[in-house]
C-alpha cells in the first residue's frame, strides 16, 4: 500500500517527496505488511501501553464553572519516538508537565500538530467518540507534512479509546448526560539540539479537559448597535449567531502549497493578533477571505458554510473546496457534506467550488441567501448573524430565530448521533474501564 492510499497528495512536488520519504523511514510496516518483512524500527502499538495510576486525582468542576476552562483530567497518554528506536511503549500515567530542554525544536521551529475531538456521555448513559479514525488519519497527515514521524492511525485511536475509557467515568458522570471532554492529542519534536533539521526525536502525547460550550444560541454575537433615547450608544447585548468580520487584501491566513491544510500550530499563532483585535471591535471570529478577489476560506479556525438560491432558483449548499489545501479537511465539515447529502439531497445541491465574498453579498442583496453557519469541532454548528465586509455589515437570515433551517437540523442529527439518541457508525461507543495498574 502506497501513502497515498492513506494520505492526500499536496499540491508541491517537492513536499509529496519528502512526506513519502518520512513514511518510509517511520512507518516501514505500511510498505513491508503485504510480503511480511519485519520494519527496522519499533512502530507506535497501543497493545504495549502501561499504565500508572494518579494517586492525587481532582475534583470534577461544576458544568460553566470557571474551573471548566483550566481543568484536565487525571490522567494522559505519553509516548516517545527517536529516529534510532522509533517508537517505546506508550504510558498512560498521572496528568502532569512535560519536560524539555531549551534547545527542544518545537521552541525553535514549530515543529508540532496536534487534533482536537470530543468525548461525549449519551442520554442512553454510554461514553462515545465521534469518528476519531478521521482526527487520527488526519493527524498522520500533519505529522508527516512537517517532517515528524509517522505512526498507524488505528494505534492512535485505540491510544485515544484507552484515555477515554480510563477517565470517561469520573469526568462525564453518568448524571450529566449531554457533556462532553475535549481531546487534544498533540505531537512536538523534543530532541535537545538547535538546527534547522528532520526531528530525530518526538513526544506524542493526549491530554483531555473539560471545555466550554461554544454552540450557545444566544450569548456569541456582540451587538453593539443599539443606542439610547439620547442618542448614545448602549452598552453590547448579546444576540444569537456569530458576527464575523471579514479580512482584507492584506492579511491572509493561509496559501496555495503551503499547509493551511494541515493542522499545525504555525496556522494558528500568526493569526491570533488579527482576531483579538476583532473581538474588541465587536466581533466573533474573523472570516478569512484569499487572494485579488475574495475568495472564501474558513471562518476563524471553522469551516464554512452558506446556503442560498441560485439566480435560476436553485438551493444550493456551498462551501469552499479542499484542493488548493488552504483549508482544513475538518471532520465536521465531511460530517456536514455527508448527512446533508443523504437526507437533503431531494431539497438542495451540494456545491464545493471557490466563491467569492461578492458573490455572498450579492445573494444577500438580492435576497437570494438563506443562511450562513461555521462547522468546526470546538465551535460544532454555529449560524452566523452578520459579516461586516467593505465597510457594511451583511445582516445573516436566520429562520428560526436563533439559527438557520438547515445549520439547525445538521446540528440536531449530528447531536443525536454524538449522544445517542441515533445509531449510527460514527458514533464510537467506548467501554467504561476501572483503572488497571
Amino acid at each position: 500500500m502506497s501513502p497515498s492510499a492513506i494520505l492526500p497528495e499536496t499540491t508541491n512536488e517537492l513536499v509529496n517527496a519528502g512526506v513519502e520519504r518520512t513514511i518510509s523511514k517511520t512507518f516501514p510496516s505500511l510498505h513491508l505488511k503485504a510480503n511480511g518483512t519485519s520494519p527496522p524500527l519499533a512502530e507506535l502499538d497501543a497493545s504495549k501501553l502501561t499504565f500508572t495510576k494518579n494517586l492525587s486525582p481532582k475534583a470534577v468542576p461544576a458544568p460553566n464553572s470557571p474551573e471548566v476552562w483550566s481543568q484536565s483530567v487525571d490522567h494522559m497518554i505519553t509516548c516517545q519516538w527517536t529516529s534510532t528506536t522509533g517508537w517505546q511503549n506508550p504510558c498512560l500515567q498521572p496528568y502532569g508537565p512535560l519536560s524539555l530542554m531549551p534547545t527542544a525544536s518545537v521552541l525553535h521551529y514549530a515543529t508540532e500538530c496536534f487534533e482536537g475531538l470530543k468525548l461525549y456521555r449519551g442520554f442512553d448513559g454510554r461514553l462515545r467518540l465521534f469518528r476519531p479514525d478521521c482526527n487520527a488519519r488526519r493527524m498522520l497527515g500533519s505529522a508527516t507534512r512537517i517532517a515528524l514521524p509517522a505512526f498507524d492511525p488505528e494505534e492512535l485511536e485505540k491510544l485515544i479509546i484507552a484515555l477515554a475509557s480510563v477517565d470517561g467515568e469520573k469526568w462525564l458522570p453518568k448524571s450529566r448526560p449531554g457533556t462532553f471532554l475535549y481531546l487534544r492529542p498533540t505531537m512536538i519534536a523534543n530532541a535537545a539540539a538547535l538546527g534547522v533539521q528532520k526531528p530525530k526525536a518526538a513526544l506524542l502525547y493526549i491530554i483531555a479537559c473539560c471545555f466550554p460550550a461554544f454552540d450557545e444560541p444566544n450569548g456569541n454575537a456582540i451587538d453593539r448597535s443599539h443606542t439610547t433615547e439620547a442618542g448614545i450608544p448602549a452598552a453590547p447585548t448579546r444576540k444569537p449567531g456569530l458576527r464575523l468580520l471579514a479580512s482584507k487584501d492584506d492579511m491572509v491566513r493561509a496559501w496555495p502549497g503551503g499547509f493551511g491544510s494541515a493542522k499545525v500550530g504555525a496556522n494558528y499563532g500568526p493569526s491570533l493578533i488579527a482576531q483579538a483585535e476583532a473581538r474588541e471591535r465587536g466581533y466573533n471570529q474573523i472570516l478569512w477571505l484569499f487572494g485579488k478577489d475574495g475568495e472564501v476560506t474558513e471562518a476563524g479556525a471553522s469551516n464554512f458554510f452558506v446556503v442560498w438560491k441560485t439566480r435560476d432558483g436553485r438551493m444550493q449548499l456551498v462551501t469552499a473546496p479542499l484542493g488548493d489545501k488552504i483549508i482544513l479537511d475538518g471532520v465536521t465539515r465531511r460530517s456536514v457534506l455527508g448527512l446533508a447529502r443523504e437526507r437533503l439531497g431531494g431539497e438542495l445541491e451540494f456545491v464545493e467550488r471557490k466563491f467569492t465574498m461578492s458573490e455572498v453579498a450579492e445573494a444577500a442583496e438580492e435576497g437570494r441567501l438563506v443562511e450562513a453557519f461555521a462547522a468546526g469541532t470546538a465551535f460544532f454548528i454555529s449560524p452566523v448573524s452578520e459579516i461586516h465586509f467593505r465597510g457594511k455589515d451583511l445582516e445573516m437570515p436566520m429562520e428560526n430565530g436563533d439559527s438557520g433551517k438547515y445549520a439547525g437540523l445538521l446540528k440536531t442529527w449530528l447531536k443525536n448521533i454524538m449522544y445517542g439518541r441515533e445509531d449510527h457508525p460514527w458514533g464510537v461507543v467506548v467501554e467504561e474501564s476501572s483503572f488497571s495498574s
